[in-house]
């Protein structure tokens, strides 16, 4: 039974599963690929700023259960497949607060997202009562002969079922079982950037001094050549930092062997334009690592957090959804960037108070202030263009009919006494 198995089951895996790029003659497969990626995020500082500006701002996103009518999921099961319900306060606790006992929620969530963009996937571990990251570079998706997904084989050893596992996946276009990094678009750019660092790496190894060549009109014998090369290599070694003057004698010159100049490779150009690549296919916009005056900084973090960190949270929501069968969505109310400056804060939170539509103490609330002991900070204000006067405020509004016409009344006899 295990030979037909085996013999009907096709492994579908991250690594060699997508062939990438064909360069020098050498195959690049996706694995290839992730590698190179993390990498990238290990040594190039644009890449790495660029993903820990999402990471850390889709970090302070919660999640928020929207289902109101039940205390308890519809559906879910556990390790061993049986049937049953999660409480929302389980479900909230896991998402929000402590995964595991262990990480706190924060570090837990990087880990999340930094696999979804370096990788292009995410997985997640879930054992009944508490969620676990499983590092996505060592994990593999087992694909059976129906195109469905069998089970996920982590470090070639530990076998995981599709009920234990959150499967978030990014830019999944060429396959519905494994995602894409967004960083495959910057591939090129990745590349050049590092043969730039390579290249001006082995340039200072070299005591910045490019090749040389020794001239000279006279012929000399293999003898004469190597005691030269010898007497050179010592006297002028860049690796040990010997850079004692020679005296060169039978017309001997030297000349570099390339008479392009760093100013000509204008290295700073160049980078910078496959700096702003590499942001573009993250999503992040140039500004917000440049630096600028405030008001080109709110309108790009805005625009930052609408298309890319948003966008984000909710492919990982999504997967939340369709795990725990509760409907979920981004919480940023603890998100400071998305949070209005304090004066247009302070003035919206006033106006809603004297408007009568919250109290003092749920302004206060929504400015994150302690409440106050005051009776009144838990009393909703008659706004001012209906209030009585200032002796009895409560007395407010439309006067009643029996008013209008005792008022009416008093102006009808003033009326016929002065016709009188």
């Amino acid at each position: 039974m295990g030979f037909f198995k085996n013999l009907f089951t096709r492994r579908e895996k991250w690594r060699g599963a997508e062939v990438l790029q064909e360069a020098e003659g050498t195959t690049v497969s996706a694995a290839d690929w992730r590698t190179y990626f993390k990498n990238a995020y290990d040594k190039i500082e644009v890449v790495n700023r660029g993903v820990d500006m999402i990471v850390d701002s889709a970090a302070e996103v919660d999640y928020s259960i929207t289902d109101t009518d039940t205390k308890t999921s519809a559906r879910t099961q556990d390790i061993n497949g049986n049937i049953r319900k999660l409480r929302k306060v389980t479900v909230e606790k896991v998402l929000n607060f402590s995964p595991n006992g262990q990480e706190d929620v924060n570090l837990f969530r990087r880990q999340i997202y930094l696999d979804l963009i370096i990788n292009g996937n995410s997985y997640q571990y879930w054992d009944g009562a508490d969620l676990y990251h499983l590092e996505a570079n060592r994990m593999e998706v087992i694909v059976g002969k129906s195109k469905k997904i069998d089970y996920y084989l982590y470090d070639n050893t530990i076998k995981y079922s599709t009920n234990e596992i959150i499967h978030t996946r990014e830019n999944a276009v060429d396959s519905v079982v494994v995602g894409k990094s967004r960083l495959v678009s910057a591939k090129n750019s990745i590349r050049v950037l590092f043969r730039m660092l390579e290249f001006q790496e082995l340039f200072f190894e070299n005591g910045a001094v490019p090749g040389l060549i020794l001239t000279t009109p006279n012929i000399l014998s293999m003898k004469a050549k190597e005691k030269l090369l010898t007497s050179w290599r010592i006297r002028y070694n860049t690796r040990t930092g010997g850079k004692s003057p020679m005296l060169l004698d039978g017309d001997l010159k030297v000349q570099p062997i390339s008479q392009i100049s760093f100013k000509e490779l204008d290295f700073e150009t160049s980078v910078s334009g496959h700096e702003a690549k590499i942001l573009k296919a993250l999503g992040v916009p140039p500004i917000l690592l440049d630096g600028g005056n405030n008001a080109n900084i709110r309108p790009n973090l805005q625009l930052f957090y609408e298309t890319t960190v948003m966008a984000l949270a909710k492919k990982v929501i999504s997967a939340y959804e369709a795990f725990f069968a509760y409907d979920l969505e981004p919480d940023v109310s603890k998100v400071r960037a998305l949070r209005p400056e304090l004066r247009e804060q302070s003035n919206y939170y006033q106006s809603l108070v004297n408007a009568g539509i919250i109290t003092i103490n749920e302004a206060r609330e929504g400015l994150r202030y302690p409440a106050s002991s005051e009776t009144q900070a838990d009393e909703l204000r008659i706004p001012q263009n209906i209030a009585g006067s200032a002796v009895d405020p409560n007395e407010g509004g439309r006067p009643s009919a029996s008013d209008e016409n005792e008022d009416n009344g008093e102006n009808n006899s003033e009326e016929l006494d002065e016709n009188q």
